[in-house]
């Protein structure tokens, strides 16, 4: 009986998420609260009310853990590096203002806020930099490289719902009307029919769950986990010859960068449903992660947090706008290329309709999905460096 409660325990934290898709794609409410939202809310929930036993937090840990790594290097897969270089050319210096932006204000933060502690500040510095120029797997994957305390984790990411909801929001209306007068009109609009396909059907999970296509996601989940395997047998011969204090964040490269490699190969960039089943699997690492943290925690968010993130997020838009602005880099592709970065790409098309210019479209999606593929070095390398 003992040997079976693990295992019942592991098909708990990867059932819940599905239920969450589910309400989300059935209730209004919870389609606008989002299934990221509704995750953490049901881990929140679980794990204060006292429903997951003792006996599970060695379950809770491995899933947490197990389930980022395997996760990083599928929504890798299918990511065609080589169609990066056919990028317009303003997209992409659009996308290096936005990255250094997030990277430099994150900085000064990290110096404003020291009383933290120094490795408190830097954890926060290296998450900013990870979700606003990624997104949430960037977050989940630092989370574990760096080994961030899941209450940290979990007021970070309560803090960026709020924070992010309000800059999309500002985004949506005044921020438009304002960027074109300040960076001037827009260019040519292009059209749609070439770049449509392009966009992300984030919330539609249900290929997952389709009998046909289970083959696929067994080959992917495969091919997950021997990318897992190499990463960490890389990571432990690494650390006999060059020994540190934690092999994680080595880990967490080597599985961006091997997810990354073999996206050259055909048959892999094939197996369409990758970003969705890693996407799942980030699900579940947010169910889980929040079963473990206190809601007491949770409660005595300090100011100084709080204002991190605000001003790492409002101060990264302001020099990012000047520095198109020097630049000559039109609004609309300014607008994308910042809600690409800061609220990562499945965000894009609705902005895109909001600016009524389809053209700009894929430039939005691309620079959102090399932002996914950078979004670790970045965040784990500034971390490393400012607490050296």
């Amino acid at each position: 009986m003992m040997a079976v409660m693990p295992i019942l325990y592991t098909l708990f934290f990867l059932c819940v998420p599905a239920g969450m898709l589910y309400l989300a794609h059935h209730q209004l409410w919870a389609q606008k609260l989002g299934v990221i939202l509704l995750c953490y809310l049901a881990g929140l929930l679980v794990g204060n009310a006292g429903l997951m036993p003792e006996a599970a937090g060695g379950v809770q840990l491995a899933v947490s853990e197990i389930t980022v790594a395997l996760a990083l290097p599928m929504l890798l897969f299918t990511v065609d590096i080589r169609q990066w270089s056919k990028m317009a050319g303003k997209a992409l210096l659009s996308m290096l203002f936005a990255t250094t932006s997030v990277v430099t204000l994150a900085t000064v933060w990290f110096y404003l806020s020291r009383e933290n502690g120094v490795e408190a500040s830097s954890h926060l510095a290296a998450m900013s930099v990870g979700l606003y120029t990624g997104g949430t797997p960037n977050l989940a994957a630092i989370k574990t490289a760096l080994e961030i305390p899941h209450s940290q984790y979990i007021i970070f990411h309560s803090l960026d719902t709020l924070i992010g909801g309000a800059y999309l929001l500002f985004m949506l209306t005044v921020g438009i009307p304002v960027s074109r007068w300040f960076l001037g009109k827009p260019q040519k609009q292009d059209s749609i029919e070439a770049i449509q396909a392009q966009a992300f059907d984030e919330e539609n999970y249900t290929p997952l769950f389709r009998r046909e296509n289970l083959p696929q996601v067994l080959q992917i989940l495969v091919l997950g986990a021997l990318v897992l395997t190499i990463s960490l047998v890389l990571s432990e011969l690494t650390n006999m010859f060059f020994p540190a204090r934690s092999t994680s964040a080595l880990t967490i490269i080597l599985l961006t960068t091997l997810g990354m490699a073999l996206s050259f190969v055909p048959r892999v960039r094939a197996l369409a449903l990758s970003y969705k089943t890693g996407m799942y699997l980030i699900y579940v690492f947010c169910f889980s992660v929040a079963t473990m943290a206190s809601l007491n925690d949770l409660a005595a968010v300090s100011f100084s947090i709080a204002m991190f993130v605000l001003g790492t997020v409002a101060g990264s838009l302001f020099l990012h706008a000047i520095l198109c602005k020097l630049a000559g880099i039109d609004s609309d592709t300014f607008v994308v290329t910042s809600v690409s970065a800061i609220c990562s790409p499945p965000f894009v098309p609705m902005i895109v309709k909001a600016l009524g210019n389809p053209g700009v479209l894929l430039s939005g999606m691309t620079t959102g999905i090399i932002g996914y593929a950078l979004g670790n070095y970045l965040g784990i390398s500034l971390a490393l460096f400012l607490q050296a």
